[in-house]
């Protein structure tokens, strides 16, 4: 009977042991991912500024004087491409905001007609054009019409931020705070298409007759590529 009980004892203590090891291991463990994940942070900028897809709203500010009754050529233009930009970038809707209570408040009612007819000839019929009005605190200011319609947008930043001293990080071995903002700023800016950020586009049906032309060259023992010579292109002015 003692020594069923000192072996059950020892199965005790060795278990107690095995238990600790796995629970320190497992501290270590959490503790090494913390550690990455803060190392991944601090040196990798797609983390530190990531660009994010969401929906804005594209404006147009447009200048009305006191004594404006009509619009120029060029804002007319102006006008007709930004609704075909969203009938192509948006849902084809536009949004008038006309301020309420500015000194150009009779040309702004003036104008609104005319912004109306180039918006039409930019494809955005009157059902999907709406007017509202915002206020303005001084009555003597010629504020602006703003035109608006919701847009799907890539955004990254803000950039120009510095935290910390630079000089210290290179010490540390890692990027400091504003390193890659501009350049995933830029990416976001440039790109056509914000939704190729997040999934690549469905591929293109193939070229039906240029697969023609490779199946017969296959079947009469012609070459299936295209001709290649060597040095073209690489000619070294004199």
């Amino acid at each position: 009977m003692k020594a069923y009980t000192k072996k059950l004892s020892s199965f005790v203590i060795r278990a107690g042991f095995t238990g600790a090891a796995v629970v320190f291991l497992a501290g270590c463990q959490s503790q090494t991912q913390s550690s990455d994940t803060s190392l991944l942070a601090a040196n990798d900028y797609r983390v530190r500024h990531p660009i994010v897809v969401t929906e804005q709203p594209e404006t147009l500010d447009l200048p009305i004087g006191y004594n404006t009754r009509n619009l120029n050529a060029p804002l007319s233009e102006t006008i007709t491409a930004f609704a075909e930009s969203s009938r192509r970038n948006g849902n084809g809707r536009v949004e008038i905001l006309v301020p309420a209570g500015a000194g150009n408040e009779a040309a702004v009612h003036a104008v609104v007609p005319h912004i109306r007819g180039a918006l039409n000839r930019g494809g955005v019929g009157g059902n999907r054009i709406t007017t509202r009005s915002y206020s303005v605190e001084d009555g003597s200011a010629d504020a602006p019409i703003r035109l608006s319609y919701p847009r799907v947008m890539a955004t990254a930043g803000p950039c120009g931020e510095w935290p910390r001293s630079v000089g210290g990080e290179f010490n540390r071995n890692i990027d400091y705070e504003n390193f890659g903002c501009a350049s995933q700023a830029n990416l976001a800016a440039i790109v056509s298409n914000p939704a190729d950020l997040i999934t690549p586009r469905a591929v293109q049906p193939a070229d039906q007759q240029r697969r023609a032309v490779v199946f017969e060259n296959y079947r009469t023992g012609k070459k299936t590529a295209s001709e290649y010579k060597e040095g073209v292109g690489a000619q070294v002015s004199q």
